[in-house]
């Protein structure tokens, strides 16, 4: 499967972001391009352990466990799929530095490898291994990126 840990998935992620104009229209979903940009960077921090939001309480526990094997599948991430409030991007980021972040945050997570991945447990799914965080930031940034055409 595709992650950012692969020289060739990042490059073709990182190619996606290039690609991405400031006038570029959702498919779906209630994000501006701008405000995607950010929600992804702060979902890859996170990855990064430059933030480590709550745990979930027991109900999202147990889901996360339940959801867990189709979450790190071959199956793209569904439209419209729920966010955690904490990543949920009000007002307007400019979009040159989200995007310029995104990239930065993109090369230096691929190239730290496992020792750039946090250890605090995930939010939803509870501890995750670097593959897994690998994993899942390369899917949630193919899934926003197909949101916007890319």
């Amino acid at each position: 499967m595709k992650n950012l840990f692969d020289h060739a998935d990042t490059a073709e992620i990182l190619i996606r972001i290039q690609n991405l104009s400031p006038d570029a229209e959702r498919k779906w979903g209630k994000m501006n391009v701008n405000q995607m940009l950010a929600h992804c960077n702060a979902s890859l921090g996170t990855a990064m352990g430059l933030h480590n939001p709550k745990r979930l309480g027991f109900v999202g526990r147990l889901f996360g466990k339940l959801l867990k094997p189709k979450f790190f599948s071959e199956t793209p991430f569904p439209k419209n799929s729920a966010t955690d409030k904490s990543y949920i991007i009000t007002g307007d980021p400019n979009f040159e530095q989200e995007k310029a972040k995104s990239i930065s945050q993109i090369k230096t997570f691929s190239e730290g490898g496992p020792a750039k991945c946090t250890t605090h447990p995930q939010a939803f799914f509870g501890p995750l291994t670097p593959e897994e965080w690998a994993l899942m930031q390369w899917k949630h940034f193919d899934h926003h990126l197909r949101q916007f055409g890319a």
